[in-house]
């Protein structure tokens, strides 16, 4: 491109705008350096040097990039080289003042925006609450689906009955045999039955009656094994035949099921272990059922020795309850947890396990309905990894309690209002915490601390030990022993965790005759020498004959000593061995050591 030498010729300049001799270059496509230079003359040189004239070379060069083909581009009027004010490079003058503002422009944004931070905290805190929320709303139908009542799954209800299926084309593949008396013809009017067959056979017209009658037959046959050999080609008869066979295993499959669950009624009548269990067993099975979402596996032992079933129920984990009611955002902008009350979430977990051991106890009396069962143990048990399982709760209940108990909370109480987020004192007048209360349960108060309750009984084995059994267990063993040995009208006038008193009376004739005070402990801590003391006060109180104490343990020295003094020669002694014996001899039941 080439410049002419002089202006215009009314002596006018023209002054090129900052920037075009850079748009251009860009627009013929010229090649710039990595430092930004390009390699003809940039857009703030001169094309040369000066002469002192002000005149340029007349010719100006600029390389095209090989990969790009040069655009067609209209040249500019000419102008005198001498006037073009020189244009500032890319590292001086306004143009590099404009680079630094963009540069301070871009920074500014990339810092964050102290109105856009607040409202991304609020909505992460406000996400965060829904998430709480909705474990609380979790909770609550948990709560209520917990306290529901459970069908009973005793023999009669898992009874199956057969209906047999009939097979789709039953109509047409099981169609009879075209039978004779179908198309014989009717006897002839007016014959005598008492006339030989040979003369009514003379009859003219039953003849001709009875020819046809044959040809139709005949023809009737003939399809009828036509259309079986049609269906025998077409796999109908052998579908029909696999459909028949089916349905007799179905059937025979059910009969022997029945058969089965007979023979387990009668074992459960006869108090066998593995069938008390498993019948047992199922309906616990039954009952979680209805809280899928929350696995609480539920084991039982039978103990044949006291008729008693120790249920050993797995609570669910301590963060199944919700420990925060929300989120807040604080004053420096961060998202802060809201705790709730811990008094809130004791409650809330304790609420729950009551209901899931309620659950429990109703399944197992509901399915006793042959009354099997003397009384029921349940442990509920928290069982953390790497931890020793803890016993949160426990309750000792025998049949006639469960008997006059409501185990089903009322719908008021089913975690409606309040159930996720309670007050502590309005769990102490829980339904549910109530009932469980008034079965002579144990409850820790404080389930998130690790306070643990001691179990009435442990299901270890199904013959136990003296100090394995319950409260109750044990009462119904001093009973039955003393009963055997024939003490009658039983009357138990205190009864708790460490033993009971009672008075009962013996016939004349029997090995314990007369009236007798009955004090009896399971603990096994030796009996103290005032104890003998405060038995025979009791002897003369209530008018008897006779005392007797029983323990699990041993009696100290002491005691002995003073038993065999002539004045509490009335007082008889039996340790853990006598009762053990004792049971052995009248019960044929063997107590571990």
């Amino acid at each position: 491109m080439q410049h002419p030498a002089d202006g215009p010729a009314d002596g006018t300049t023209t002054v090129l705008q900052p920037g075009f001799l850079a748009t251009l270059f860009q627009e013929l496509g010229a090649d710039e350096d990595e430092d930004g230079t390009g390699s003809g003359p940039g857009p703030g040189q001169s094309e040369g040097r000066g002469d002192g004239a002000g005149r340029a070379p007349a010719t100006d060069t600029v390389p095209l990039r090989p990969a790009v083909p040069p655009r067609p581009v209209t040249a500019p009027a000419p102008v005198p080289a001498a006037v073009v004010p020189a244009q500032p490079g890319p590292a001086d003058g306004p143009a590099a003042g404009t680079g630094a503002e963009l540069g301070a422009g871009n920074g500014a944004d990339t810092e964050e925006d102290p109105v856009a931070a607040h409202g991304r905290a609020a909505a992460l805190a406000h996400h965060r609450t829904l998430a709480v929320h909705a474990d609380h709303e979790r909770l609550a139908d948990l709560l209520r689906r917990a306290a529901q009542p459970v069908s009973a799954m005793d023999f009669g209800s898992q009874q199956r009955s057969y209906r047999p299926k009939p097979y789709p084309d039953a109509g047409q593949a099981g169609e009879p045999e075209p039978a004779w008396a179908d198309f014989a013809p009717a006897e002839p009017a007016g014959a005598d039955p008492e006339q030989p067959a040979s003369r009514r056979l003379l009859d003219s017209g039953y003849q001709r009656e009875l020819a046809q009658a044959r040809l139709r037959h005949q023809r009737a046959l003939r399809e009828w094994r036509t259309k079986q050999a049609e269906l025998a080609d077409s796999g109908v008869i052998a579908a029909r035949q696999a459909h028949e066979e089916a349905e007799r295993a179905r059937e025979r499959a059910v009969r022997e099921y029945n058969d089965s669950l007979e023979e387990c009624r009668r074992a459960y009548l006869q108090a066998e272990p593995a069938a008390v269990e498993s019948l047992l067993e199922r309906a616990l099975a039954a009952a979680e059922g209805v809280t899928r979402d929350l696995p609480a596996p539920c084991r039982a032992v039978f103990r044949p020795l006291t008729r008693t079933a120790v249920l050993d129920l797995d609570l669910p984990p301590l963060d199944t309850v919700p420990a925060l009611s929300g989120y807040r955002l604080a004053e420096d902008g961060a998202v802060q947890p809201v705790p709730r009350p811990a008094a809130d979430v004791r409650s809330d977990y304790l609420r729950l396990a009551a209901r899931l051991a309620l659950r429990a106890l109703q399944a197992a009396d509901a399915v006793d309905t042959e009354e099997v069962l003397a009384g029921v143990v349940l442990n509920g048990w928290l069982r953390t990894p790497g931890q020793a399982p803890q016993c949160l709760l426990s309750v000792d209940a025998d049949r006639d309690a469960l008997a006059r108990t409501r185990l089903v909370p009322d719908s008021g109480h089913l975690g409606g209002e309040g159930a996720d987020g309670g007050v502590y004192a309005e769990t102490e007048h829980d339904e549910s915490l109530l009932r469980l209360r008034a079965l002579a349960a144990v409850i820790t108060p404080d389930p998130y601390a690790g306070e643990a309750v001691v179990p009435w009984g442990t299901a270890s084995a199904a013959v136990p030990a003296l100090g394995e059994l319950s409260p109750g267990e044990f009462a119904r063993l001093v009973r039955a022993v003393l009963t055997a040995g024939g003490l009658r009208g039983w009357s138990v006038r205190l009864r708790g965790p460490a033993g009971l008193v009672a008075t009962a009376e013996g016939e004349p004739g029997s090995g314990l005759p007369g009236r007798w005070v009955v004090w009896a402990s399971r603990g096994p801590a030796p009996v103290a020498a005032e104890e003998i003391a405060t038995l025979a006060e009791a002897v003369r109180e209530e008018d008897a004959d006779r005392g007797l104490r029983m323990t699990c343990g041993q009696f100290a020295d002491e005691a002995v000593d003073l038993a065999a003094e002539e004045r509490y020669q009335r007082i008889h002694l039996m340790d853990g061995a006598g009762i053990r014996e004792l049971a052995r001899t009248h019960l044929a039941l063997p107590l571990t050591l």
